[in-house]
């Protein structure tokens, strides 16, 4: 749901007449007169109320006669009333996303000098799997490794490959048998907290 539209539903809402309608028209449809009566209003307050109404898509007319007939539009009521949770939790997810990138990116550059070699592993679990990740990114899926190969690959990245190549075992980023390496499927990997 667009947002306007949603501000629009609000605003429409936003009016103490307008949600006396709304109530009344829960227990069925009215006619103006009527609700005039029942609200202690004049016909051209409600009239001015029902055009806003209409507008948000909060009611809906019928002409019997030469009576109009407001009925609520009960399905429309829901859907906006909820969008606005919806709203939030796909605006709290981005940020929440947002955050965990953002955290991510310092730690790995913390970790990682500007050539792309790393500095040291870090010691602490969360810290190290993101490092960690980062490192395996290289690898290519369904694709097997010597001992020597991966050796080789880490080095690139650090001289101390015989930690790293047990840490990728260990935390699942690599799966080993017979000395031949492969990259587990990232569903797999031992997953940092967020």
């Amino acid at each position: 749901m667009q947002l306007d539209r949603l501000v629009h539903f609000h605003k429409a809402v936003g009016d103490v007449t307008r949600i006396r309608i709304i109530a009344l028209l829960q227990n069925g449809p009215l006619h103006g007169q009527a609700l005039a009566g029942k609200l202690g209003v004049t016909p051209p307050t409600i009239t001015h109320h029902m055009t806003k109404l209409r507008e948000a898509d909060l009611v809906y007319e019928r002409r019997d006669k030469n009576t109009i007939y407001f009925y609520l539009n009960e399905k429309s009521l829901t859907q906006q009333a909820q969008a606005i949770l919806k709203v939030g939790k796909a605006s709290s997810a981005a940020e929440d996303k947002q955050e965990a990138a953002a955290r991510k990116a310092a730690i790995q550059d913390n970790f990682f000098n500007r050539d792309g070699t790393l500095k040291h592993l870090p010691a602490q679990r969360k810290k190290k799997l993101i490092v960690l990740e980062r490192l395996v990114k290289g690898l290519e899926p369904h694709r097997k490794y010597t001992e020597k190969e991966i050796n080789e690959y880490i080095r690139q990245y650090h001289e101390d490959y015989a930690t790293i190549r047990r840490e990728f075992i260990m935390n699942h980023f690599m799966y080993r048998e017979n000395d031949i390496y492969e990259l587990n499927p990232p569903e797999l990997w031992d997953k940092s907290p967020s």
